[in-house]
């Protein structure tokens, strides 16, 4: 693992749970998660559909509210932020992989890679250097101006992946990020990911099934009716 990397956890969920009324009906989709993620860590929750997996990633990202439980980033809880600050949070901190995209239809490729980095006010000159890097990076230099609806679902994809870590987040929550990729480019990218979780030392946490993503990741996360059943790191398992 980098050098760099920090062992204190940047990440921690305590008793996290989270509790839908489907049809009059309590589902916990989320049950009592108590989770750390240290800075640096290359990871990925694996389980069966309906085991919990992207609520826990929008709940560590802000976007969805618990039940009940607290989560920490930095060791602030972030669910006693007001509105106006938990999105100030999200958009200096967090890049996001959306299992379907939530591309904006109305601007290019490019501007969508552009939008948050346009909301952190980065220079015209810095956001031109790192989108002719990200393209090029995810091979779609031909698609710059081309809008959401003229990409294929897995260039869609991999716009979705550049703009998600165009601001150079700490931290990337990806939903299912090779989904809709061909071998090759979930490698390419896969790749790229890897690259800047060694050498910037950011923070991967995939919610997946595409065993090449679990291949990659050092720890392994399987969640099962919401609860944590094993997590596996570098051949060691944590039962619960």
């Amino acid at each position: 693992m980098n050098s760099k990397t920090i062992t204190r956890p940047v990440i921690r969920t305590k008793s996290l749970t989270k509790i839908y009324n489907g049809k009059g009906i309590p589902v916990k989709a989320i049950d009592n998660v108590d989770l750390e993620i240290k800075k640096g860590e290359f990871t990925a929750l694996v389980g069966p559909s309906g085991s919990g997996k992207t609520t826990l990633l929008n709940m560590i990202g802000g976007l969805d509210q618990p039940t009940s439980g607290q989560v920490f980033i930095d060791e602030q809880d972030i669910y006693k932020l007001n509105n106006n600050e938990i999105i100030d949070f999200r958009l200096n901190n967090i890049g996001f992989v959306f299992q379907h995209f939530n591309l904006l239809p109305v601007l290019t490729a490019k501007e969508n890679v552009e939008f948050v980095m346009l909301l952190q006010k980065k220079s015209k000159n810095e956001r031109n250097k790192i989108v002719e890097w990200l393209f090029e990076e995810v091979g779609l230099t031909e698609k710059l101006n081309v809008r959401p609806n003229k990409l294929s679902g897995g260039q869609q994809q991999r716009v979705a992946v550049a703009r998600a870590i165009a601001s150079r987040p700490q931290f990337v929550l990806a939903d299912e990020p090779t989904a809709n990729l061909d071998s090759q480019s979930a490698a390419d990218l896969l790749d790229l990911m890897t690259k800047l979780n060694k050498e910037e030392n950011m923070t991967f946490i995939f919610s997946t099934h595409d065993q090449r993503v679990i291949d990659r990741a050092r720890r392994i996360i399987t969640l099962v009716d919401g609860k944590i059943y094993s997590d596996i790191l570098q051949n060691t398992i944590k039962a619960y």
